[in-house]
C-alpha cells in the first residue's frame, strides 16, 4: 500500500483538496538525493543543518487541522526544504499566495530550488523568505492561515496580530499540537492535540 493510501485509511488524510496535493506533490522532490528512496517512509527525515522534513502523518494532521482553500494567503514558518510550502500552494492555486519562511540560508535555498519544479515561485503562488519566521510577516499580513512546522514555548503576539479574523494558527508548542482560532481581535478558541514531536523554532 502506497504511504498517501495509508494515511487516508489510518484517518490522517480526509478532505480531497488535501489528498489530491499530497499526490502531486512528491515528498521525494523534497529530500536531500541519498534521502529520495525514503521518501515512502512515515517518518521524519534530516534535511541537514540539524532540521528535519516533518513525518507524513503528522504533516497530513496539521494541514487537515488547518484547513486551507482555493485563493487564501497563508504563512508557513519553518519551511525548510519546502514540502508544506508547495502542498499548501497546491491546494491553494493560482489565485493564491504562500509565503514560506526560513532561518537557515542553505535551506531556505534548497527549498527554493525544490518548489521551483512545480513551478509555483514563477507563476507568483510562493515566495520564499530567508528570514526570521517567529516575528511573523507583518508587511504582508493578515493572513488567511499560518502553519509552524517547529515547536515553539508559545505563541507569539505577532502570529495572533497577524491572522485574519476567522482565520486559523496550526502550531506546535512543546509536544503538543494547537489549533487557534481567531474570533475577534483578541479572543481565540484554541484546541490542544498532544503526544507529538518536533524540532523546536529557531530565532
Amino acid at each position: 500500500m502506497s504511504l498517501i493510501d495509508s494515511l487516508i485509511l489510518r484517518g490522517y488524510l480526509k478532505t480531497p483538496s488535501v489528498i489530491e496535493a499530497f499526490r502531486k506533490i512528491k515528498r521525494a522532490d523534497f529530500l536531500p538525493s541519498h534521502l529520495k528512496s525514503l521518501s515512502d517512509i512515515d517518518e521524519a527525515l534530516p534535511i541537514g543543518e540539524g532540521q528535519t522534513i516533518s513525518q507524513p502523518a503528522v504533516v497530513a494532521f496539521m494541514i487537515e487541522l488547518l484547513e486551507p482553500k482555493k485563493g487564501e494567503k497563508i504563512l508557513d514558518v519553518g519551511s525548510g526544504s519546502g514540502w508544506t510550502t508547495a502542498l499548501l500552494a497546491q491546494i491553494v492555486g493560482e489565485k493564491g499566495k504562500v509565503f514560506g519562511i526560513e532561518l537557515i540560508p542553505s535551506l531556505a535555498e534548497f527549498g527554493k530550488e525544490n518548489i521551483k519544479r512545480y513551478n509555483f515561485i514563477e507563476n507568483g503562488i510562493v515566495k520564499i523568505l530567508c528570514q526570521d519566521g517567529s516575528k511573523g510577516l507583518p508587511e504582508e499580513a493578515p493572513f488567511d492561515k499560518i502553519l509552524v512546522s517547529a515547536s515553539a514555548e508559545d505563541v507569539s503576539q505577532a502570529f495572533r496580530e497577524q491572522l485574519k479574523k476567522g482565520g486559523k494558527l496550526v502550531i506546535p508548542i512543546s509536544t503538543s499540537i494547537w489549533l487557534f482560532k481567531k474570533k475577534e481581535k483578541d479572543v481565540f478558541e484554541e484546541k490542544e492535540y498532544p503526544g507529538f514531536v518536533f524540532v523546536p523554532l529557531i530565532s
